[in-house]
């Protein structure tokens, strides 16, 4: 399903991830070096091909908005070189984390010089209103971050309080992706908005299924360790569910975990998967990312008839049926 989804856009990714490499240059090596490094990490560089996607449909036959396409990329990896350092995770995509192979302030700093290249990337497309959008996109995810961060450890944590975090943590940056990809191409108002629906529905049906797949997922095929959410004291919609669902001795055993009194054992740890699925905790979540896609896909209704349009209704599924 995904090579169907990047295979509408194939030679324009390979301009975008050319582009990202070239744009990696520094003279100082160390910044080159931990930029390569996540670049050969690979990635499904999703965010990038629905900014594609998005000019493509509405009709651009332009060059491909490459720079645009690369500046979504940077921030979304900038974000997770200091997500790692945060949550002082140790693996991400089947490697050792940034962080984990060099150290926190080098994860911080090259991070922090990611961001600037993406603004300098930024400056050379020259459109305000993208200028504008961008600005305040950044400027939400970090807020995310920081509420995620205020929630940490908080059993009481609600589902609206979640979905705030997610909104602003993930689903932001794909609709800013679709949104501007729809600017630059140069799309009515009225296809503007859609797309912009359309990727924030889509970014809140990947960070759902995200959160399932941290409780039943496989730790080969997600590049991660399953349980990481619950080690790190994230209160995600699985565990918020699953408290309202579960007996009083079970809810207090989630409490305990994520208030991290103690180190999480993995005998802890598969308890808690085990109350999870029982209570049909990761099928809420899933029927939530479902109620998210069918947003998704009402949103870009009236822009079918393109290989583009169908690309963007099998990412829609694809958020939703992905296993990694």
């Amino acid at each position: 399903m995904y090579q169907s989804i990047r295979s509408a856009v194939a030679s324009d990714m390979d301009a975008v991830d050319a582009y990202i490499v070239a744009q990696l240059h520094s003279q100082v090596p160390l910044v080159e070096n931990i930029g390569h490094y996540i670049v050969d990490a690979g990635g499904k560089r999703l965010r990038p091909i629905l900014v594609l996607l998005a000019a493509r449909c509405c009709g651009d036959q332009a060059a491909a908005p490459v720079a645009l396409a690369a500046v979504i990329e940077f921030i979304h990896t900038a974000t997770l070189l200091h997500d790692d350092v945060v949550d002082m995770s140790t693996l991400r995509r089947g490697r050792p984390t940034v962080n984990a192979e060099w150290n926190n302030p080098s994860s911080v700093l090259v991070g922090d010089f990611i961001y600037s290249r993406a603004f300098q990337l930024l400056v050379g497309i020259g459109d305000m209103r993208i200028m504008d959008i961008m600005a305040d996109t950044t400027n939400k995810i970090a807020e995310g971050e920081v509420l995620q961060l205020i929630n940490k450890n908080n059993p009481a944590s609600t589902e609206h309080s979640y979905m705030q975090v997610i909104h602003n943590k993930t689903a932001i940056l794909f609709e800013a992706a679709a949104h501007c990809g729809a600017i630059l191409a140069g799309a009515d108002a009225s296809t503007q908005d859609a797309l912009r629906r359309y990727g924030m529905h889509i970014g809140t049906a990947f960070q759902l299924i995200d959160d399932a797949l941290d409780y039943d997922g496989d730790a080969t095929s997600l590049g991660k360790n399953v349980g990481d959410d619950l080690a790190e004291g994230k209160p995600t919609l699985p565990l918020i569910h699953a408290m309202t669902q579960c007996s009083p001795d079970e809810a207090d055993l989630i409490r305990e975990c994520l208030s991290n009194k103690s180190p999480l054992q993995p005998e802890t740890l598969e308890k808690v998967i085990a109350i999870v699925a029982a209570c049909g905790s990761l099928d809420y979540t899933r029927d939530k990312a479902r109620e998210q896609a069918d947003l998704a896909l009402t949103a870009i209704a009236g822009l079918s008839g393109s290989v583009y349009a169908d690309a963007l209704s099998t990412l829609a599924e694809f958020s939703v049926a992905r296993s990694v």
